[in-house]
């Protein structure tokens, strides 16, 4: 079966959903591409494909990274599992 999610590295603070069905519930199954590790998560919240799941709780403030990246900060706390997304992440550029 075919993960749910990608990760690069294991620093990475979110996974991106790679399947069309992750739904609230679920155990999610993600590949760690750089380690060739498979872990899992229970996402809290349905999560559209190609948007985030939060690897561990984030807090309101904290860097987002994404395939080793910056892509941003939270602007609200985010729980492990939850959705990382528009509503909850901003770009630091403005």
């Amino acid at each position: 079966m075919p993960p749910h999610f990608l990760v690069h590295n294991p620093e990475d603070s979110a996974g991106v959903i790679v399947v069309e069905d992750a739904k609230a519930g679920m155990e999610l199954e993600g590949w760690v591409m750089d380690t060739d590790e498979t872990i899992h998560i229970t996402a809290l919240d349905d999560i559209p494909i190609g948007h985030k799941v939060a690897m561990g709780d984030i807090k309101n403030g904290d860097t987002i990274m994404k395939y080793g990246h910056d892509i941003g900060k939270a602007v609200a706390d985010i729980s492990k599992g939850g959705h990382v997304h528009v509503h909850n992440v901003k770009t630091k550029r403005w």
